[in-house]
């Protein structure tokens, strides 16, 4: 659901450091919102409070929210550390392994750059190829009349209509 980010109210945080924002904004920005943030019916957040600061530094006016309704204080406060304990970040070399994999997409080497220019080239010829092959049987189909001449008369066999 979407959430006017002004309506959101922010109360008392466990955590006091929300560290450099710049790497969440920059991923927002590009990538959009991958993860809702959460609040109660009342619009008083329970997790997600980085995720909305960004959105309010970039100037968001909307941001997608899940909305938890009957939850006491004390369910509110395990869902907020929950959202900031269970979660894992990569290993180190599931980290390296994923930037190396973005460097491939990002810069193929060169052998991978001309197969992919030369596979859509020769798609297009092929498309192109299909096309003018559909277009010339279309064409032939309607400019191919077949005409008989017949004589005019009987008493002139060599005179054709021509």
């Amino acid at each position: 659901m979407q959430v006017n980010v002004s309506d959101i109210k922010i109360p008392a945080r466990i955590r006091k450091d929300i560290g450099n924002l710049e790497p969440l904004m920059e991923s927002l920005g590009r990538c959009g919102q991958l993860n809702p943030i959460t609040v109660t019916r009342d619009f008083e957040l329970v997790a997600g409070y980085r995720r909305l600061t960004c959105a309010k530094r970039l100037g968001w006016k909307m941001i997608d929210a899940t909305i938890v309704d009957g939850v006491n204080q004390l369910r509110l406060l395990e869902m907020e550390m929950a959202e900031n304990v269970y979660r894992k970040d990569f290993d180190p070399d599931e980290l390296l392994e994923g930037l190396k994999k973005l460097e491939e997409l990002r810069h193929p080497k060169l052998g991978t750059r001309i197969g992919n220019a030369l596979k859509g080239a020769f798609s297009k010829l092929a498309f192109w190829k299909h096309r003018k092959t559909k277009q010339n049987k279309d064409y032939e189909r309607q400019s191919v009349q077949i005409q008989y001449a017949t004589p005019k008369t009987e008493d002139e066999p060599g005179n054709f209509g021509v």
